[in-house]
């Protein structure tokens, strides 16, 4: 949750920053060597000994729909479910890997949120009551919130 707060609050945090460096962020994005891209949002998962089938069956249905309404309404850009290769204890099996155009505000996020929900017919009670139900095919490992640097 805390990943989420700081989306809300990062074009704040970019502007501090740059003000205590002494320099505006114009003229700190003139002096720098990158520029900002877009945001991707890892989800690290492990998925439970015969569950693997049931899993990508969930990924290819709810998930994938999920992803294309995102895509649809302009805020999604892409998304990839990538296989980890040889893993070892305590590592995934799969990263779920979201990428967005930029961080969002709250009030955006929320919008969206009820967009979703009504697209799937569903509420926030009964999202966190299917992620729960999921267990038994996955667990969830950790995530990462990164943004591309692009080199001029």
């Amino acid at each position: 949750m805390q990943a989420r707060h700081l989306r809300a609050i990062w074009p704040a945090l970019t502007l501090a920053a740059a003000a205590l460096g002494g320099a505006t962020g114009a003229a700190r994005a003139a002096d720098s060597s990158y520029t900002y891209g877009t945001v991707w949002e890892i989800s690290q998962i492990q998925v439970e000994p015969g569950q693997f089938e049931n899993y990508m069956d969930w990924l290819a249905t709810n998930w994938k729909k999920n992803q294309e309404f995102g895509k649809a309404q302009g805020m999604v850009v892409s998304y990839h479910v990538l296989a980890v290769n040889d893993t070892r204890s305590g590592e995934p099996d799969l990263l779920l890997a979201i990428e967005y155009k930029d961080y969002y505000p709250v009030a955006e996020r929320l919008a969206f949120q009820k967009k979703l929900e009504a697209m799937m017919a569903t509420d926030t009670r009964k999202m966190e009551t299917s992620s729960g139900e999921r267990k038994v095919m996955r667990k969830v490992l950790g995530g990462m919130e990164l943004q591309e640097l692009k080199l001029k």
